[in-house]
This record gives C-alpha cells, structure tokens and sequence, in this order.
C-alpha cells in the first residue's frame, strides 16, 4: 500500500536487525523502498541491497556534504550501477549551505555535473537543498533538470521553493516532519500541493515520526507521515493516500 521513497537501508544502524526491520516495514504494508546512494560507497551498498531483494529500488550519487571527496574514476563507476535495472534515480544531490562540509563553490560545480550525468543516464534527480533554496532552484532550470524530473526529498522550505519546485515538474516528498508539532506551515503546503505531486518517506534512521520520537527511524514508521496527509485531506482514506502516493511514485522512478 506504501512506498518508502528514501531510506538509509544500508546505514550501520541496522547492522544488527536489518532483517527484521525490513519484515516489519512489509508487514506494516510497505510494498516497496528506495534505498540512497550519498557518496560511492553507499551507493554500491544501495545496488547491492536492491540485487539482494526485489522489492529495493536504489538510487545511485553524491550528496552535497561528500561532493568533495568525489575522485577519478567515481562518475564511470557511476554509469556502471546505472545499469542496474532496480537503479531507479540519481541522487540525493543538491546544495546544503548550513553546514558547508564541501565549499559552496564545490557543490555548485558538483551539482551541475552530477545532474548533466543523471540527464546523460536519463534517470530522475532526488534533490537535497538547505538554505540555498536560489541557487538550487537555478541550477535545475540552467542544467535542463526538467527533462528527466525528480523529487525535492525531505521537503521542509517554504511556499516559494514549494511553487518553483512545482513549476520545473518536481515532486515534493514529506517526510516525519510533517508530523512534528512545530511543522504547521509545513502542513499547509502539504494541504495545497496537488495530491499528484506527492510523495512519502521516512529518510531513515534520520527524522522519527511522532509517535515514535527519541526511537531509531525505519521503513514502518512511513505510515505515520501517510495517516499525517490523511488528517491534512479528510477528504480521503489512509488507503487512498497510499494509493495516490505509490501511484506517484511509480510514475516518477519508473517503477512497474
């Protein structure tokens, strides 16, 4: 009934349960995942886990924070895990100017390189932005992002970034977020975001819903942001917030 649209499933965190974690996801009614690549390492272990189960998609690239560790050889490896029929996305890669881990000006050429290759391998872009909402959305419009599409993961900016990711034909992802207590502009733009431009997640083991906050994130808890969208559109059942937010993401990651 769900999609996780982004989780961490290689993460050590799981080291210990991850089977068990990933059963009581399916169990909770998780049909699928898509597991995310931040940097080569992680995105071979997102292949491996998609070729280890068939119901694990992965995406494959940088993140902002790494892009300055990206060296020879890594964009090649990159064009060789796009082969990968489960390999459904290019991301998360983006711009996050609160931590600047890796210099603006490295994530800026990064960012434009990686979305040229994502375009050269026709897959969609999963977008990681903080506090660079200008620079983000301008480097999607100049490198033709459009063509290929994508998501904005995780989504917690504003109206304005909310509308400029709409008009390029971006999706929007909310994740536990949506369900905090502080979070109410957020629920207004989930409310007026239209119901095909949706997607869920949980960004685990990162961002715990409510009712599960201080507990280690995973795949079940996506039914929370879910049941969240459903009290922000009363209008529709939880199982038809399911239906409407896998149909999207199957539309976008190309998913039969």
């Amino acid at each position: 009934m769900f999609i996780d649209t982004h989780t961490h499933l290689d993460d050590a965190r799981y080291n210990d349960d991850r089977e068990t974690m990933i059963d009581r996801a399916r169990q909770a009614g998780v049909d699928a995942f898509v597991t995310i690549g931040c940097d080569l390492a992680t995105s071979q272990a997102a292949v491996e886990l998609a070729d280890r189960y068939a119901f694990v998609y992965a995406s494959i690239g940088v993140h902002p924070h790494e892009v300055k560790h990206i060296g020879d050889g890594w964009y090649d490896e990159f064009r060789r895990l796009a082969q990968h029929p489960r390999v459904v996305a290019y991301g998360e890669i983006g711009l996050d100017y609160h931590y600047n881990h890796s210099s603006p000006k490295d994530q800026r050429d990064r960012f434009r390189e990686q979305v040229q290759l994502a375009r050269e391998l026709k897959l969609p872009v999963i977008i990681h932005t903080r506090e660079a909402q200008e620079d983000t959305i301008t480097i999607l419009r100049e490198e033709r992002a459009s063509e290929v599409g994508g998501v904005f993961h995780c989504f917690s900016g504003d109206a304005w970034l909310a509308k400029d990711a709409l008009d390029l034909g971006f999706y929007l992802s909310f994740s536990g977020i949506l369900t905090f207590q502080n979070a109410t502009m957020l629920r207004e733009i989930a409310k007026t975001t239209p119901l095909d431009r949706v997607l869920i997640e949980t960004d685990c083991p990162y961002l715990t819903p409510v009712p599960h906050r201080g507990k280690r994130n995973e795949p079940a808890y996506v039914t929370q942001v879910a049941k969240q969208l459903a009290a922000i559109h009363p209008e529709l059942s939880l199982e038809q917030i399911g239906q409407r937010t896998t149909q999207n993401a199957k539309r976008l990651f190309k998913i039969v």
